[in-house]
């Protein structure tokens, strides 16, 4: 059965993600049946613009197949996986045609790297959009470090670090969607977007997401900002740390709390990766900066570790190597910034 249906409705290319069973977590066959979908739908002059959806009533996408990236050896499959998902994540990037991404449900990790870089991005009240990767002993990849970056303040350091969920309004807020649809009225904008003509252009499919967007609501990080921004500015983990516990707020003791379950290395690396995408001039040089710490994280067995206890043990109860932060090495973390293998993006800068 087919992981991806991929299908022309009017003058829409469509591209559903179907592994409802699994959240339609990414495999690799599924980057490449996306990648080869784009392929047909570009070259379709009667296609006047792509939507991504997932199948199922959960979700867009959980993100990516973490089982299988447990149980291969060495980093070979990973380095093979992500070097063709991330190139998927800057082409969705940079469509030619108006590429739009429903995250209408949970939407984390790979599923972010699917559809966050869209150019136009819709939630429901359903959403849930989150890179939980620091829990996972893992950093958020697929081009998190740019979305997260660019956040207002230091919102974005504070969802890469907490890996807490956004809701629609949060998710506009924070530069990861642009409208909110009514999980209602998805079936009415697929109409809409299937009538275009074929050179509409991305006016016109803003025009039909447009018509049925509503309000979210006001963002709930909004109230909790003056505190994210004063506690999250510092370049170092045991700053933000410190500044949460003399915060003495309860926000900022839940915060805390949730920083400290986390793998230290993997907070110390997003930070690290967070800070320098903030200087970024393209996605593809964060990606490119997110694939080579990824290929550490898993070679020195930190994301192996944290995959074992939320997904194959399903213990909770990651052990993490060190299990303090304090005994985090910074010259080993900064190592893992140097290319383990050929690059992704050659001219990435």
């Amino acid at each position: 059965m087919a992981e991806v249906i991929v299908e022309r409705v009017g003058s829409l290319g469509r591209l559903r993600l179907d592994r409802p069973k699994a959240l339609n977590a990414l495999t690799h066959a599924m980057v490449g049946a996306i990648d080869a979908g784009l392929d047909r739908f570009l070259a379709d002059p009667g296609v006047a613009a792509i939507l991504l959806t997932g199948e199922g009533e959960r979700g867009l996408c959980a993100g990516g197949d973490l089982r299988a990236l447990y149980e291969t050896d060495g980093t070979a499959f990973a380095e093979a996986f992500w070097r063709d998902e991330y190139r998927l994540n800057a082409r969705i990037a940079a469509c030619e045609k108006p590429f739009v991404a429903v995250m209408d449900g949970i939407t984390m990790g790979g599923g972010v790297g699917v559809s966050g870089h869209a150019r136009h991005r819709v939630v429901t009240e359903r959403s849930r959009v989150a890179m939980p990767e620091t829990g996972l002993g893992f950093l958020p990849d697929v081009g998190g470090t740019w979305l997260l970056a660019r956040a207002p303040g230091e919102t974005g350091i504070y969802l890469g670090l907490t890996g807490e969920p956004m809701g629609a309004a949060d998710a506009i807020l924070c530069g990861f969607a642009d409208a909110m649809v009514p999980a209602g009225a998805l079936p009415r904008l697929i109409e809409a977007l299937a009538a275009l003509p074929p050179d509409a252009g991305h006016a016109a499919v803003r025009a039909a997401i447009g018509a049925l967007a509503q309000d979210p609501g006001p963002a709930p990080l909004a109230a909790s900002r003056a505190v994210i921004d004063r506690c999250f500015a510092f370049g170092a983990v045991a700053d933000i740390l410190a500044a949460l516990d003399a915060d003495g707020s309860d926000f900022a003791a839940r915060t805390r709390a949730t920083l400290l379950e986390k793998s230290p290395s993997s907070l110390v690396i997003t930070l690290r990766l967070l800070r320098l995408g903030r200087t970024a001039k393209t996605l593809e040089a964060c990606l490119e900066r997110e694939f080579h710490a990824s290929l550490a994280l898993l070679a020195e067995g930190e994301f192996r570790e944290g995959i074992r206890a939320a997904v194959i043990d399903k213990d909770k109860a990651p052990r993490w190597s060190p299990a303090t932060l304090s005994a985090v090495d910074p010259e080993r973390i900064a190592g893992w910034l140097t290319p383990r293998a050929a690059p992704v993006f050659p001219d990435a800068a």
